[in-house]
């Protein structure tokens, strides 16, 4: 890679994290502007649009990072396991270290899963499907036969996304309280699908 193609790289950056930056509990991403995020990554608004189209493409592009950055946290939680032991309370505490490091990125996710924009419902429900897709994966990995494997990891994911959201506003105590519960519920949710495979075996 070229300098000059090194330094749009690093401008591209630079919008991205300040608009990541400007997001809180009280802003979300469609409440920020142009000027705003031009004047936190310190270029000039008319640069922007050598980067991205428009505020909606920054949008999405940062949909798509939140999304992979969690894949790749769970990822690596998967290699963990081998190491800790436990499949759901590794997933668990990592998931909540995700939220409480990145708390803007899931935020963006959180708030765009059911914003106005269909573009960005339709990017965010992409990536958690993505996220969907390798669970089931890791589960046929593991034993669980494909059919059955895809409703946990959807029943799965629905309940962690639900937590999260709650997780956002709890202190760490509160968290720690939550993430135990989440972790119990998700037992449930396994032990369930094992008993249903094994039920179905008896009446067959």
């Amino acid at each position: 890679m070229g300098i000059r193609a090194q330094q749009k790289e690093k401008t591209r950056r630079s919008l991205i994290d300040a608009a990541f930056r400007q997001l809180s509990a009280e802003r979300s991403f469609s409440s920020l502007s142009l000027r705003e995020v031009t004047r936190e990554a310190g270029i000039a608004p008319t640069s922007f649009y050598r980067h991205f189209e428009s505020m909606d493409e920054l949008g999405l592009t940062m949909v798509d990072e939140g999304g992979l950055l969690l894949r790749q946290l769970m990822r690596q939680a998967r290699q963990r396991i081998a190491k800790e032991g436990s499949v759901i309370r590794t997933s668990v505490e990592t998931f909540m270290e995700f939220i409480e490091c990145n708390p803007n990125v899931f935020r963006l996710l959180l708030r765009e899963r059911s914003g106005i924009s269909y573009e960005f419902r339709v990017a965010v429900a992409r990536e958690i499907q993505h996220f969907s897709a390798e669970l089931t994966e890791y589960l046929v990995f593991k034993g669980v036969e494909r059919d059955m494997a895809a409703i946990q990891a959807e029943a799965s994911v629905t309940l962690v996304f639900s937590s999260g959201a709650e997780a956002m506003d709890l202190d760490k105590n509160e968290r720690d309280a939550l993430a135990e519960r989440l972790i119990i519920q998700l037992r449930i949710i396994a032990q369930g699908v094992n008993h249903y495979r094994i039920l179905g075996e008896h009446y067959q």
